[in-house]
Parts: structure tokens; sequence; C-alpha cells
């Protein structure tokens, strides 16, 4: 098992003046520990469950290139980009050019959008589910057309939600074929069907539908003729070691039912992580005991 660190709260002592360098220090820590990816949440408003839109959020991509030159080797993904707010040729040339200025650690991690109230405090598009979902299909496929080859598959793209005369991509990315997919969501018709269709990952809800729901994938790659075992299985999960690290055995046993499951990365939100502490314990404690799961 392969653990990431999940960034989704940045309201930390010191104020505003102090998140870039607490930032570098977490993520540096994170890279020589042996954490395998860092992700960030693509929001312009905190989300209710973190305190509501008055707590400070950082912007995902630029956040992302900011870190990627504060470290080596640890992978950057977004946890997961909302299909609506981006034009996917912006979409696609962003991560290729965080994949390029990291040397090859970018990932594309997207979604159909699920913050109805931040897009429409913010002007931003939020149409109906079956919109939405028609958008991150044709999103995906105009970045995998801008990914391949030396310069992209130029001819003309031409959906429902999106026209693109000439999808052209210089620099290529240095991953290839290209930045690996993650689709976020366990909805069991469209979601997971896009899974089986296109994605390098799935990342699912914790919990006891887990097996069902990758099943229910099993299925979806059978109709596709995917290999299932090529499917990456993500989900989140509170990393919570305590203040002094007494909590770690605790988490290294949820960890294990997640794997009995059939999840094998696992990104973790850590309470009070400006601390330090509980991230060193889990650099030092937690990912030696899992690795082997």
């Amino acid at each position: 098992m392969k653990l990431g660190l999940h960034m989704n709260d940045f309201t930390w002592q010191g104020g505003a003046s102090l998140i870039g360098p607490t930032l570098v220090k977490i993520a540096q820590i994170a890279d020589v520990t042996g954490f395998d990816r860092i992700s960030l949440g693509d929001h312009v408003w905190q989300s209710a469950y973190l305190g509501g839109v008055e707590r400070e959020q950082l912007s995902c991509y630029e956040t992302l290139a900011y870190l990627s030159a504060h470290t080596r080797r640890i992978k950057l993904i977004a946890m997961v980009t909302a299909t609506p707010y981006w034009q996917p040729i912006r979409l696609a040339k962003t991560v290729t050019t965080l994949d390029v200025l990291s040397g090859g650690r970018a990932w594309l991690g997207i979604g159909a959008g699920d913050y109805e109230e931040e897009a429409r405090g913010s002007g931003l598009p939020f149409p109906p589910t079956k919109e939405r979902y028609e958008m991150l299909e044709e999103a995906i496929q105009i970045c995998l057309r801008m990914w391949h080859g030396e310069r992209g598959d130029e001819r003309p793209f031409e959906g429902t939600s999106y026209q693109i005369p000439r999808p052209l991509n210089v620099p290529q990315s240095l991953t290839r074929p290209h930045p690996p997919i993650l689709i976020a969501g366990s909805g069991e018709q469209r979601t997971l069907r896009l899974v089986a269709r296109y994605a390098d990952a799935c990342n699912l809800r914790p919990g006891q539908e887990i097996p069902k729901k990758l099943a229910i994938l099993r299925q979806h790659c059978e109709t596709e003729k995917r290999e299932y075992d090529t499917i990456e299985k993500t989900c989140m999960f509170a990393f919570d070691v305590g203040k002094d690290g007494s909590k770690a055995s605790e988490l290294i046993e949820h960890l294990r039912w997640l794997a009995g499951m059939g999840i094998q990365t696992v990104l973790g939100v850590i309470p009070q992580i400006d601390t330090i502490t509980p991230l060193e314990v889990i650099g030092r404690e937690v990912i030696p005991a899992v690795a082997a799961l």
C-alpha cells in the first residue's frame, strides 16, 4: 500500500504570510519520508466541512507548481479538477506544464464537480449533472488528444460540449504516453464506467461499500475490454495519529482494513499538519508498516 498526503486546510498559525514556508516544510518532509503523492482540491472557496468560506483556500495548480519547485520525487495531483471550471485545452496545457517543470511527476485528477454553492457564488459554470458528465468525458478525450504523439493529435475535435479546431500541445508531457489519469467518484453507472474506459486510477469513498463498487468497476472493465488490475484503487482517509503519535497503531489497523477491501493507495488528511510532528510520525512508523499490504 502507498500513502499520499491530501492538503485541504490552510488555516494555520501565523496567517497568510507563513502559508508558503509551512507548505514547503510539509512537502519536503513528505518527499523524503516516503509519501507517494501530494494532492490538493480544485476550489476557490473552502468547504463547509472545514469551517466554510471564511477560511483559507489556495488555488490548486499554482500551489502544486510551487511545491514541485521544492520537492524532488513526490507526485503531484489535483483531487480533483472540477471539469466545469476549466476549458479542456487550458487544463491539458496546465497539467503538461506541471509535468514538464516537475520532471515528469504530474497526474490529472478529474471529476464532474460537486460544489454547487461555490460555483454559483463565484460565477463559475455548474450545469446540470448530465451535462457535467458529458463535459467530463469530452475533457478527458481532449486531454488524451493533446497528449498523443509529439505534438498532440491535431485533427479537429467535434464534441457536444467542446469543439477544438486544433488540439496542439508543445512542449509535450515528459510522462509518456501521458500523465496518469485519476477519475474520482463512486457513481456506478457513469463514473465507474468512465474509469474503466479512460482512467489509470479511481478514487472511492472509504467504507463498507468499497467491495461492491470495485465489483461494479470490474464488470465495466469486462464490458470495455479493459484489464481491471491496471487501474489503481485509491480512497481518502483521515490520518489521525494524535499529537504525539500515540494513535499510529490505530491508523495502521484502519489501513489494513482498507487494503483488505482492495484499496492500494490512501490519500490522507492529517489533522494539525502544520505542527509537523504527525507528519513525521506517519513517515517513520506508518508508511513502513503498510508498505507490504
